[in-house]
């Protein structure tokens, strides 16, 4: 007596059949499913019985058979020598052709597939690299049937890496006054200046790193993207070496790293106070006042701005950072504006904007724009009254004040991006207007065209009006994308802390991001955090 199995079971509990050849004949027995088990398919019956060649059988009896599925031995054909069916595999590749996987359909009486036939059957469908022998050998010794086995994978491209400039001072300085043992800030030892000779090698190019290329199953090449070489970030006062491979500084003077540009700055110095004897000053690099300066007058500088004294109701711009040793008592006329960092040791009435860090031992009464971080340290610690847009945190000893202070603390969104955000929206509303108006003369223009009434004179001014159209058009565009990537930007960034290390009293109101609370009690050594649309209060984090 000869059996088979003719079907492979895709679940524990379908129903399957078997086929037994027995010298009264070919017999098919169909055991039916169990629990949610699927039945047998008489086209899987015909399909094996076609496979196995099996002459002269009786199709009724097939039918009625797996129809039945009781068990019981069915005869379909008379007695006939059985046809051996070797182990049978199918190669699938992936449509981006970096794998391949085989699947073996088990023998029925045969043999298994070896080895070598497999690889040769890999080849003969394509598939001639980043094949996995020792898989191929594991499958053919334990085989696995009716599953996809990865048996050749190709290699992934190494993108390249893009070029890079090496620095030879230090970008990031980190410019933080020293705490003397007793807890106060000594404003005197910044160590923020940084020198260079005329000559000195600033930074050289490092060269982009190639691509390395990938390869399908198949054996065709996937290309990798090459690195970008990268561009050097010349500023003022600097000079490309002769090979175009590095920057040397043009001058003597102080180096500086503004808005992604090497600069060397010279430095203005003003001996004694900034009043009438020396008006205002305007100078394209670093300004070092050795007194104070006066209510009224105006320093802007296009590096850093240093003052040894007293900043009174005065205005100071800076493309660098800002360093007041003293501090500012602004009396509600004082202005800090600096595209770096602003360190002092008060604030006091002034409208203060930063683009990077603050930091001071006390801000009181004023209004501060931070877009990245505020620090109030030293021994006080202090920031009190007015209102503070700070872009990532703020970490103070106190805010607020027992007297319950008003006092404005908004962390999460840069407010440089938020002004600019609503410029745009302001230039896109009066670009849509102008579009309109030109729109307007087009249509009116064309008429008379149409109507053979357009003067010569007038054809300049519709060819100039197109042109105006074309161009406010695209220019409407332009700020919409950037004001997509705003958005986005926002959206980002909505998120900071405040850290306090001794109290935060009621009457300060926070606001992180687009959530907002206001303190009703003391609150001690905590940060304030954004928790999805609330504000949580957690113990101090590092």
């Amino acid at each position: 007596m000869a059996g088979s199995a003719a079907n492979y079971k895709k679940s524990i509990n379908d129903g399957f059949f078997e086929i037994r050849y027995e010298p009264q004949g070919v017999f098919l027995i169909v055991h039916p499913p169990v629990a949610n088990g699927s039945k047998v398919d008489v086209r899987e019956v015909l399909d094996k019985i076609s496979a196995k060649n099996i002459k002269n059988f009786m199709r009724d009896a097939v039918e009625a058979a797996v129809n039945r599925a009781d068990k019981t031995p069915v005869k379909i054909a008379e007695a006939q020598e059985e046809k051996k069916l070797d182990a049978v595999a199918s190669v699938m590749v992936t449509p981006d052709k970096m794998k391949a996987y085989m699947v073996l359909t088990p023998p029925d009486g045969g043999r298994m597939l070896s080895a070598d036939e497999m690889v040769e059957l890999l080849k003969n469908q394509g598939v001639v690299n980043g094949i996995n022998k020792s898989m191929i050998d594991n499958i053919a010794q334990y085989p696995v049937y009716n599953e996809m086995i990865c048996v050749a994978e190709g290699s992934q491209p190494v993108n390249g890496q893009n070029g890079s400039v090496e620095f030879y001072f230090d970008v990031k300085k980190e410019k933080k006054p020293a705490i003397l043992d007793d807890g106060r800030v000594d404003f005197r030892e910044l160590g923020v200046v940084e020198s260079v000779k005329k000559g000195q090698v600033l930074c050289t190019l490092v060269p982009p790193m190639p691509g390395i290329k990938g390869k399908t199953v198949t054996g065709a090449d996937v290309p990798a993207l090459e690195g970008k070489p990268a561009v050097l970030p010349k500023g003022k006062n600097v000079l490309a070496s002769e090979d175009g491979q590095s920057l040397v500084a043009a001058i003597d003077g102080q180096v500086n790293y503004i808005d992604g540009k090497v600069s060397v700055f010279a430095t203005y110095e003003v001996p004694a106070d900034v009043d009438n004897s020396t008006g205002n000053i305007y100078f394209i690099g670093n300004v070092c006042i050795r007194g104070n300066v006066l209510s009224g007058f105006v320093v802007e500088a296009g590096g850093s701005v240093e003052v040894w004294g007293v900043v009174e109701g005065a205005t100071i711009k800076a493309g660098g950072d800002i360093i007041l040793r003293r501090g500012m008592q602004g009396m509600g006329k004082g202005v800090l504006e600096s595209n770096g960092d602003i360190i002092a040791k008060y604030i006091e009435n002034s409208n203060v904007q930063a683009k990077n860090d603050i930091k001071a031992e006390a801000i009181m009464h004023s209004y501060v724009k931070c877009g990245n971080k505020l620090e109030l340290g030293g021994r006080k610690g202090l920031l009190v009254g007015g209102a503070c847009k700070v872009g990532k945190e703020i970490t103070a000893k106190v805010i607020g004040s027992v007297m319950a202070t008003v006092t404005d603390v908004e962390v999460g969104v840069n407010p440089a991006l938020k002004e600019r955000y609503r410029q745009i929206k302001e230039e896109m509303a009066g670009i849509e207007a102008d579009i309109k108006k030109t729109e307007q003369a087009i249509a009116l223009l064309r008429k008379l065209e149409a109507a053979g009434a357009l003067p010569h004179e007038k054809i300049e001014l519709l060819e100039k009006s197109i042109r105006t159209k074309e161009y406010l058009t695209s220019k409407l565009s332009d700020f919409k994308d950037e004001l997509a990537g705003i958005e986005v930007k926002l959206q980002q960034d909505s998120y900071g802390k405040v850290r306090v290390y001794n109290y935060i009293y009621p009457g300060v109101k926070v606001a992180i991001g687009s959530c907002m609370t206001y303190i009703k009690e003391n609150l001690q050594y905590c940060t304030l955090y954004r928790d999805g649309a609330d504000i949580r209060v957690g113990p101090i984090d590092k």
